[in-house]
C-alpha cells in the first residue's frame, strides 16, 4: 500500500518542483533529482507511517508527503556559516508541515537522547561526515527499522561514510537494492537486530568475509588474544591456525 499523502503524478510534480529550486537553496549541499525518483519509487511499495532523518534539505520536502510522520533530526548552522537547512524548509511552499517534527541540535546528541515510539519504515542518513559520526548515527537508528524498510546512507564517496557504506552491504540484516549517485539504498531483512549491547564481532558478515586483516603480519594477531572468546580461538585455530 503506497504511502503517499499525495497521488503518484502529484508527487513527480513535486519532485520535479523540487529539482527546480536554487543551486543555493542549502548551503551544505542536495541530494540530486535522481535520488529524490528513487526515493519515491522505493516507498511506493511501502506504508511509511514513520520515518526520520539525518540532515534536512530537499528530502524533508519530498518526505513531508510520503510519510505520515517524519522526524528531522538537524542543525542550522556549521560553525558561523547559516545552511538555512531549516528555514527554508519551514518557509518553502512545498513542505507539507502537518507530517514533520524537527528535533534541532547536533545529532552526536540529539539522537541518543531520542525515545523511537515507534518502528521506523524508513530511514535516512545524511548528517554529519566526519568519523565516527555516521557510524553513531546508524548504531542510534538500526535497532528501530521494522522489517523492509528502506535504510539510505548519503554521500557514499567520502571515505568516513564509505566505511559504513561496505559494513551495510555485507550485512545481513541489510539488502543493498541499488546506488543512486553518491547514495545507497538498502532493505531491511528478517534477519535478527544484531545486539546494540554485547559484542559478536566475529557473527558479523563483514567481519567473517575480511577476517583476519593483513595485521596478520604483525605478530599473528597477539594483539587481538585477549579480546576473542574461547570458542572463536578454537575456530580460528583450525581455519587458519596461530591465536
Amino acid at each position: 500500500m503506497p504511502s503517499y499523502t499525495i497521488s503518484a503524478p502529484a508527487i513527480d510534480a513535486l519532485i520535479a518542483d523540487i529539482g527546480r529550486l536554487p543551486e543555493d537553496w542549502h548551503k551544505a549541499g542536495s541530494v540530486s533529482t535522481r535520488v529524490l525518483s528513487a526515493i519515491a519509487r522505493l516507498a511506493a511499495d511501502r506504508r511509511i507511517e514513520h520515518s526520520m532523518e539525518t540532515g534536512s534539505g530537499k528530502t524533508t520536502l519530498l518526505l513531508s508527503h510520503l510519510s505520515a510522520d517524519h522526524t528531522v533530526f538537524a542543525i542550522e548552522r556549521y560553525g558561523d556559516e547559516d545552511t538555512g537547512s531549516i528555514t527554508n524548509v519551514r518557509k518553502s511552499r512545498l513542505f507539507n508541515a502537518a507530517t514533520v517534527t524537527f528535533v534541532v541540535g547536533p545529532t552526536q546528541t540529539t539522537l541518543p537522547r531520542h525515545e523511537f515510539r515507534n518502528r521506523l519504515h524508513f530511514a535516512m542518513i545524511d548528517g554529519p561526515h566526519g568519523y565516527p559520526f555516521p557510524e553513531l548515527e546508524y548504531y542510534h537508528i538500526y535497532p528501530h527499522l521494522d522489517e523492509d524498510a528502506l535504510l539510505i546512507v548519503d554521500d557514499i564517496h567520502i571515505p568516513t561514510i564509505h566505511n559504513l557504506f561496505a559494513f551495510l552491504r555485507e550485512d545481513e540484516m541489510f539488502e543493498l537494492l541499488e546506488v543512486v549517485d553518491n547514495t545507497a539504498f538498502f532493505r531491511r531483512t528478517a534477519t535478527p537486530t544484531f545486539s546494540p549491547v554485547l559484542d559478536g564481532w566475529w557473527l558479523q558478515a563483514y567481519n567473517k568475509k575480511s577476517f583476519p586483516m593483513s595485521v596478520r603480519t604483525a605478530r599473528r594477531l597477539d594483539w587481538l588474544r585477549p579480546f576473542v572468546p574461547a570458542s572463536v580461538k578454537a575456530f580460528l585455530r583450525r581455519r587458519i591456525g596461530g591465536m
